[in-house]
């Protein structure tokens, strides 16, 4: 089930009413990354202030999820002692089947395989599990319920969707639409519901004869029968496959998918399908008489049982074929979840400036981890001047509503006057560094430039380190970082001036130099680098966000971002040890023994690492003190995406370029998969930009980046996209240059239909008199410059056509990966919820990488 964008606010009501001191706690399983962090510190307020228990579990991987589902949601279950309850999972299960790896079903059909446990799931990945939004329903809302008097009643959940009379509390598995589900999921939904209502029919070879006609292309689309997941990659189907054909059986070799294949729904009765030939080829079976009607001199012929079963499967290979197409799609990014939470609590009435500060780190963490509407990766937007994570229109307009959250929820002080504003710089653009008085925690706008961690970094550091910088300017070379001087030269920046703190730089040179980079970046093709003037058009557009704890600190959302992103993915204390040295030695030699194998060790690692993030978020001073492992992050990142550039360790492949990470003092450092992920955006940036300058091809290539783990003897592989998003600013300039273009052809048609009428009534006065008619030529010339001029306006529109193209530019790693894995049999471990981030055993890395290599990795 689904629960629409209308009703946000429906069964968190319903909870806040019901609830009470013998309730069970509610569970709340959230994912180690900062977007869901910060989600679950806004859903906690709301628990709070609603004096509502609850526990929180952290979650790292599929194996955690399938462990809290035996430890927690299982005991919860009434068949199981029980009284229900709720679970709640943020940025967790939207990708599998819910029911299956939480323990949720049941063999006898005449229970609830729920037992009473309500499932909530808020997560911004997709594509989504179709069991999930469709199905997960308790069996008491299935069928439309009626009163004492015999009156129907509205049904509560029509086709999946919650209405306002639904009453939660029931169990099942009830996912957060944020618009998506009722805008983009039409066809499945049809699919889903007819598979449902379509009796048990079994695939034998019987119609096999028939199929040469057309359904060789429908067979060779049609999904497998049993949902593969991370942790059943290996099994088979063996109860269905023993009674299929040779020729079956090949076809579910090839048709295995690195999405969860379409399961079939549970069906609820032997229901003939609602298609109309169906139906009327039924009503022979409906009157067990011979004898036809007087009006009717011959009886219709009615089709025998083999041609209706022929429709039937013809009918439900179409309908599977829609799951697959779907799933197919490859990864993408929907709106944060953390908008999501503050739009419930803006919802009840409970927005506050800490609530929106959350929201606002949790979108900013999926810009700097490059998750956006086409998965992980490198986006267009660089170009814009928008930045290059979550991004597009839509990301362009929940930016624009927390900005306007921000003036509501934070009004301007009636006692500042327009000298204090020029006194701070903020009348001139100049990022603010220090709050406006000792107890002010407002949110601020910001014009921030694209330089990480300004604030507490110098001038020259931050712009060494970011990553926009980088790639423009070639920083990994010595040619980039001449370009860089050179730069800061023009803008009459001294070396010695921008190497010491920005906090203690000359106020002068502070108030200037968002004028100097407007006007020097576009030299260098910077033109993203600072926001654009605020204007009456413009309204502040692009503009970050910056909080104040008083005289303690003053830090943007994207500097929060990244300390919360380094605590999980180094941990408070980790740098130390590699810094030292300690795990890194390039005469050891191989270890002599594997450690932690299957990654449970690190798995608890990780989640301690979320209780130290968790608390930073409400603790400035703890923000503080994570900076130098921010810091030290990012300069490895630097140091190893340079070396691998220098060094030419960049192989490029059919599909996908390729490197690998295996020696170095920060080897150990990306064996986190997020911490590896952000330098292979690193890395895949500076290559999108070399192409882009060569004019290689509209997109970047695809990145495959390998790192070893010595300790467990895999290699961590994380796949990203290379630049497949749409650049919405050039798509914009060229459909408006199409619209005048348009317009024109349009007036100068007009014109020559009213010349034409014109010659037409001249002709017609002429030939009156002889009362003869006849063709215009120059009509049919007229005619046929219009068919050309439509030719080159169809040529014109091939890109617009593509980009319409559904699943365009998505991140396709991921049924990659899993394609490889059913083709080869190597050893690969897939327990990230990214499912482009698998690990892969060391001696398999080889086979794995060459049948990567000849996949489709990009929409």
């Amino acid at each position: 089930m689904y629960l629409p964008r209308e009703l946000i606010s429906h069964l968190y009501t319903h909870l806040v009413r019901t609830h009470h001191a013998q309730s069970p706690a509610v569970v709340i399983l959230v994912a180690l990354e900062t977007d869901a962090l910060c989600a679950c510190r806004i859903l906690t307020a709301l628990l709070k202030r609603d004096f509502i228990a609850h526990n929180i579990q952290p979650v790292s991987g599929y194996g955690d999820l399938a462990r809290a589902g035996e430890t927690q949601v299982q005991p919860m279950r009434t068949q199981n002692g029980g009284s229900g309850g709720t679970v709640i999972c943020l940025g967790v299960g939207g990708l599998v089947d819910l029911s299956a790896l939480l323990g949720l079903e049941s063999a006898d059909d005449s229970e609830d395989p729920t037992g009473g446990v309500e499932i909530w799931v808020i997560d911004a990945r997709r594509p989504w599990n179709l069991n999930n939004v469709f199905g997960g329903s308790p069996s008491s809302t299935a069928l439309v319920e009626t009163d004492g008097n015999a009156r129907a009643r509205l049904p509560e959940v029509s086709l999946g969707r919650i209405h306002q009379n639904y009453w939660p509390g029931k169990g099942g598995i009830i996912v957060f639409d944020d618009g998506d589900i009722d805008e983009d999921l039409a066809a499945e939904r049809t699919a889903f519901f007819a598979l449902e209502q379509m009796p048990e029919i079994e695939d034998e070879g019987e119609e096999s004869d028939c199929s040469s006609s057309g359904s060789d292309q429908e067979g060779a689309s049609r999904p497998s029968k049993k949902r593969k997941s991370w942790s059943d990659v290996e099994e088979n189907d063996e109860s269905e496959d023993e009674d299929l054909r040779p020729r079956q059986r090949r076809r579910n070799s090839i048709d295995g998918s690195s999405s969860p294949s379409p399961t079939r729904p549970a069906r609820r009765g032997l229901l003939l399908p609602s298609n109309k030939n169906a139906l009327d080829s039924s009503n022979a079976f409906r009157s067990g008489s011979p004898s036809s009607r007087p009006s009717s001199p011959m009886p219709t012929k009615q089709p025998s049982p083999r041609t209706l079963r022929r429709r039937l499967l013809r009918m439900k290979r179409n309908h599977e074929a829609v799951f697959h197409a779907y799933y197919n799609l490859g990864a993408s990014y929907s709106e944060p979840i953390s908008s999501l939470l503050y739009s419930l609590a803006e919802e009840l009435g409970r927005e506050d400036n800490d609530l929106l500060w959350h929201a606002i780190v949790g979108v900013s963490s999926l810009e700097l981890s490059g998750r956006g509407m086409t998965g992980i990766g490198i986006g267009n937007a660089i170009d814009s001047g928008a930045p290059g994570g979550w991004g597009g229109e839509r990301g362009e307009r929940i930016r624009q509503v927390l900005r306007d959250e921000v003036r509501r929820l934070n009004p301007p002080n009636p006692k500042d006057d327009a000298r204090s504003e020029i006194a701070r710089g903020e009348a001139s653009g100049v990022i603010p560094t220090t709050a406006r008085s000792p107890t002010d925690d407002s949110i601020r706008l910001s014009p921030e430039p694209r330089f990480l961690l300004i604030r507490h970094w110098s001038l020259y550091d931050s712009m060494l380190h970011s990553p926009y910088l980088a790639a423009k300017l070639h920083i990994w070379s010595d040619s980039g970082r001449k370009r860089l001087h050179k730069l800061l030269a023009k803008m009459g920046v001294s070396l010695t001036q921008c190497k010491q703190n920005y906090t203690h730089m000359d106020m002068d040179l502070k108030r200037s130099l968002r004028q100097k980079l407007l006007k020097y970046a576009p030299m260098y093709s910077l033109e993203g680098l600072v926001p654009p003037p605020a204007t009456a058009s413009h309204n502040r557009e692009g503009w970050g966000f910056v909080r104040s704890w008083g005289w303690k600190a003053c830090l943007s959302a994207v500097d929060v971002g990244v300390i919360i992103g380094a605590l999980l993915e180094v941990g408070k204390k980790g740098f130390k040890s590699i810094d030292q040295d300690s795990g890194w030695d390039r005469n050891r030699g191989e270890r002599s023994e594997l450690v932690d194998e299957e990654g449970k060790l690190e798995g608890e690692e990780f989640v301690s690492r979320f209780w130290d993030a968790y608390d930073a978020l409400e603790n400035v001073e703890s923000l503080k003190q994570a900076l130098p492992t921010a810091l030290h992050l990012h300069r490895a990142i630097l140091r190893t995406g340079t070396s691998l550039l220098a060094k030419h360790q960049i192989r490029h492949l059919r599909a996908f370029r390729m490197a690998v990470v295996k020696e170095g003092p920060d080897v150990q450092l990306f064996t986190h998969p997020s911490a590896l992920t952000k330098l292979a955006l690193w890395v895949g940036e500076a290559i999108a930009e070399q192409e882009r300058e060569k004019a290689v091809g509209k997109r970047g290539t695809p990145l495959v980046l390998a790192d070893l783990h010595e300790a467990r003897g895999v290699y961590v592989v994380v796949g990203v996209g290379g630049g497949g998003a749409v650049d919405w600013e050039a798509r914009k300039e060229r459909n408006e240059r199409k619209a005048e273009k348009t317009k024109a052809k349009e007036a100068k048609k007009a014109e020559r239909e009213k010349a034409k009428a014109e010659k037409k009534e001249a002709k017609r006065r002429k030939r009156a008199a002889a009362e003869e008619d006849g063709e215009d030529p120059e009509a049919e010339e007229t005619s046929d410059e219009e068919e050309s001029e439509d030719d080159g306006s169809d040529a014109d529109s091939e890109d617009d056509e593509a980009v319409k193209r559904r699943g365009y530019g998505k991140n396709r790693f991921g049924n990659a990966f899993q394609e490889v894995v059913d083709e080869t049999g190597a050893r690969v471990r897939i327990d990230s919820f990214d499912h482009c981030v698998v690990e892969v055993k060391k001696e398999d890395l080889g086979r794995f990488l060459e049948a990567l290599s000849e996949r489709a990795v990009v929409g």
